[in-house]
């Protein structure tokens, strides 16, 4: 009779230790799942980790915003270099990369995660081709080379707004090659072999990422000879250039 006590004591105990092991388990997964880099994160700031903070950080770097390590951590560092790029492109400086700043950045995927969290529909891709994209390039490599990164995108940027205006050509090469719109292929610099940073402008641009925020013009007031472009209102200005609707 107390043997068989005892024997069920040390079962109730066994289980117990069990229970407590399996709580303990499942927390400790939970707490690893909601840092792995495969999931991404709507909201990023200060303590999150993960590939999504590394691409934040990557894309940072490249545009002189960032200069610490690419490790994927979100540190009071990163959350300088996130502000000092909201400061730089007329938002709100809170180190927080949400939906717009995310879509300055041309992170797309994960302004459209908020935008899904949020009820909207996120924005189908585009449909444009290989030769669309070399084409790009070359204009944005012929009109801006000198042009800081962000100002090469937002270049390539204003031809597809152009594109998918009805007042324009529905094509890019209808936009680039329009009677009299682009400089360099009246002085014949749209031949010229674009490079890979044009490249990775053109492939940014048809990402999404607009830092003119929605213009169909732009020009340098140092050069420009037409009155008519002074009259277009002027949302922003990147480098030389003046982005206008």
């Amino acid at each position: 009779m107390k043997k068989a006590l005892r024997i069920g004591v040390l079962s109730i105990a066994a289980a117990a230790v069990c229970t407590v092991g399996a709580v303990f388990n499942m927390e400790h997964t939970s707490e690893e799942g909601a840092f792995s880099p495969f999931v991404q994160t709507a909201v990023l700031r200060q303590g999150a980790s993960g590939g999504e903070v590394k691409e934040l950080q990557r894309r940072l770097k490249m545009w002189g915003y960032y200069k610490g390590a690419v490790d994927g951590v979100y540190g009071k560092q990163t959350v300088e270099a996130v502000k000092y790029f909201q400061r730089k492109n007329g938002l709100t400086a809170d180190g927080i990369a949400g939906k717009s700043t995310f879509e300055a950045l041309g992170m797309m995927d994960s302004a459209k995660v908020l935008d899904g969290q949020n009820g909207k529909k996120p924005s189908s891709s585009s449909n444009y081709t290989s030769s669309d994209l070399y084409l790009l390039a070359k204009c944005i490599y012929a009109e801006a080379r000198g042009e800081s990164y962000t100002g090469q995108v937002a270049v390539g940027a204003v031809i597809l707004n152009r594109v998918k205006s009805s007042s324009f050509p529905n094509t890019v090469a209808g936009v680039i090659y329009q009677k009299d719109a682009f400089t360099a292929v009246s002085d014949g610099q749209i031949n010229l072999e674009p490079n890979q940073t044009a490249m990775n402008a053109a492939q940014d641009a048809m990402n999404g990422w607009d830092p003119s925020y929605g213009c169909l013009y732009y020009y340098n007031p140092a050069v420009a000879t037409s009155a008519w472009i002074f009259s277009r209102k002027t949302v922003t200005t990147i480098g030389k250039h003046v982005f206008a609707i």
